[in-house]
């Protein structure tokens, strides 16, 4: 291209984006850029099954699971994962100390409902998994792999607290 009509293009792009700008529009750019998706509501999000809610969708990430051994040694991982997210906590009582520091701790209580993280003081790094709302709960751990059983199944159980993420 010659270096003149170069600069007239450069120009003529120029103006067109401050006069855009000008009137409120978008600037007119060289590559085409599209706006991100708009989340999904909080309480509900598609499947195959139709809409859920986050807590089933995440009942359902474990049971899609059950017996699987990849999350030994992760139990705030894979919660977390169940909820779609990832990295929220380091470790399972730093999730359950922060439900105590906000008062969104219910100590002791084995009736949590559906989707509500139950937590153990088990180790130095504690223990969690998700309540079914009709006394059970999924987690890493049972009996070796994910599993479900009935609360508290483990010793030194804490209580429950909804999801912070």
């Amino acid at each position: 291209m010659m270096p003149s009509l170069s600069r007239s293009l450069a120009r003529l792009t120029a103006t067109a984006a401050l006069g855009a700008l000008a009137l409120g529009g978008a600037a007119l750019t060289t590559s085409s850029a599209q706006a991100a998706p708009a989340p999904a509501p909080a309480s509900t999000s598609s499947s195959v099954y139709g809409t859920q809610s986050r807590a089933d969708n995440a009942i359902a990430w474990f049971a899609n699971r059950n017996g699987s051994t990849a999350y030994q040694g992760y139990c705030e991982k894979a919660v977390e994962n169940a909820y779609g997210t990832t990295g929220i906590y380091a470790s399972a009582i730093a999730n359950w100390n922060d439900a105590v520091n906000r008062g969104a701790a219910h100590r002791g209580d084995l009736n949590p409902p559906r989707g509500a993280l139950v937590f153990w003081n088990i180790s130095s790094y504690g223990h969690v998994g998700i309540a079914t709302g009709d006394g059970y709960f999924w987690a890493t751990s049972v009996n070796g792999a994910i599993g479900k059983q009935r609360l508290p199944w483990f010793s030194n159980y804490l209580g429950w607290a909804q999801p912070n993420f």
